[in-house]
């Protein structure tokens, strides 16, 4: 299976164009609920390819509004590549969305076309979940500020974290997805205040405060102050160890997940994120 068999053609793509502003991304990343956009310019031989804009480059330039200057270089493939080829591409480099280039811009294949592949049996392995997941699981208390609790995905570099009750039992999963769907874009402001109501908080503490009123560490977004509970979902989906990479990719298709606990009996014992079971596709 190639590229060509599983990528989102370019009109089906989501864009922004040069000359453009970080403000277009940042619908965008929102909206869409993207982690990067591709960015191009009309030409008279079609739309030529610059480069990617990413939320970790908004991160690390709060006040550069160009999209120029905001553009980074990511790994490009072409239709014909294999599908195999493409997803070690994306594991060692660490690019979920790689533009597919062939003189002009042809479309995107992203990590969620390869896991597409995988649950309908288009590229088949007989690995099972337990060899590919991670034991290092990312956790955050149920009761946390949800800003404290962005500050923890970001610092783990990670796109989620499990949250645990008074117990310390598994209760829910919060995803980057989750934070950007309730984030505000505040237009025109320089900062956007203090989210925490009570200065004197258990949870207020001076490495939060710069920062825990917004969900990029920007003048531009800002998300809502309570618990990690009322924004998480505790809809649980977990896989057994056991659990063919097949049938995990179905469970993330299915659920719309990009990572999943991994259990044994009721006792959370890793985490399987949709990268992990690329690396059963080439190794």
């Amino acid at each position: 299976m190639n590229v060509a068999d599983a990528m989102t053609s370019r009109s089906e793509v989501v864009t922004v164009e040069l000359p453009g502003t970080r403000t277009d991304v940042l619908e965008y990343l929102q909206e869409r609920s993207f982690s990067s956009v591709p960015v191009v310019k009309p030409t008279d031989g079609g739309l030529e390819y610059r480069g990617i804009v990413s939320r970790d480059a908004l991160i690390e330039q709060p006040d550069e509004d160009q999209l120029v200057m905001l553009m980074e270089d990511v790994p490009t493939t072409t239709a014909d590549t294999s599908l195999e080829e493409v997803a070690q591409l994306m594991v060692e480099e660490g690019a979920r969305r790689v533009p597919v280039v062939d003189g002009e811009f042809e479309g995107i294949v992203t990590v969620t076309d390869v896991i597409h592949a995988i649950a309908a049996g288009d590229q088949e392995t007989d690995a099972v979940v337990e060899e590919y997941a991670s034991a290092d699981v990312n956790t955050t208390y149920e009761g946390a500020p949800l800003p404290v609790a962005e500050r923890e995905l970001s610092y783990a570099n990670v796109p989620y974290t499990v949250a645990l009750d008074d117990d310390g039992r598994m209760s829910g999963i919060l995803t980057e997805v989750d934070i950007i769907d309730v984030a505000r874009i505040v237009e025109g402001e320089e900062e956007t205040g203090d989210n925490f109501p009570d200065q004197d908080s258990e949870w207020s503490w001076e490495g939060i405060k710069g920062v825990g009123s917004r969900y990029l560490p920007t003048r531009d977004i800002e998300i809502p102050t309570g618990p990690v509970r009322e924004f998480m979902s505790d809809d649980l989906i977990t896989v057994s160890t056991q659990k063919s990479i097949q049938e995990a990719a179905q469970l993330m298709i299915s659920n719309d997940v990009e990572q999943i606990p991994m259990v044994s009996g009721e006792q959370l014992v890793g985490i399987v994120c949709d990268v992990d079971l690329l690396e059963a596709l080439y190794e």
